[in-house]
């Protein structure tokens, strides 16, 4: 198994990502969504499976984006909030949600390390999220991760890497 991995800027292009990546064959299974939750203190309704993306605003720019997981949410199994020391409020979508909640305290890093994503690199993602990015994480055979690493930079990712079978590359 190998990770791919590569730090969205707006909620739009995750969008248009996740929608590519499920087109090509990817599963729900497969396909992980990590953000900084920009609006604190809100109802859990924004969260719902189905709802809109809403907006092409930059996640960067403090745009309100609850409902926007909510609509990556209806791609992906399994939505989350949790909250993460350093970090603050983040919401998951994926499997990657599932691993975080048990790895809260140590982080977005700490669940990288699990994905085989080496503890720095998985320290240099977090600050990502911390800046407002979006991470999607695609956990996928060997054979698949080109197509996944293509699919992420054609939709505007930035810092895309593979981890796994013993090698990284960026």
């Amino acid at each position: 198994m190998s990770t791919v991995i590569g730090v969205f800027r707006d909620i739009k292009t995750a969008e248009e990502a996740v929608k590519a990546l499920r087109n090509k064959g990817f599963r729900d299974n497969e396909i992980s969504i990590v953000a900084k939750d920009s609006e604190q203190g809100r109802g859990g309704s924004d969260m719902e499976a189905g709802s809109d993306f809403g907006s092409n605003d930059s996640i960067a720019d403090g745009t309100t984006w609850g409902g926007a997981l909510g609509g990556v949410a209806g791609l992906l199994a399994g939505v989350g909030a949790l909250a993460i020391p350093g970090i603050g409020p983040i919401v998951a979508a994926g499997p990657l949600a599932g691993v975080l909640s048990g790895a809260v305290t140590g982080g977005v890093a700490g669940g990288l390390i699990d994905l085989g994503i080496p503890e720095e690199r998985g320290r240099q993602y977090e600050e990502e999220i911390k800046q407002g990015g979006i991470l999607a994480v695609i956990e996928t055979s060997e054979d698949k991760v080109n197509d996944a690493s293509s699919i992420l930079r054609q939709n505007g990712a930035k810092d895309v890497e593979s981890h796994g079978g013993g090698e990284s590359t960026n």
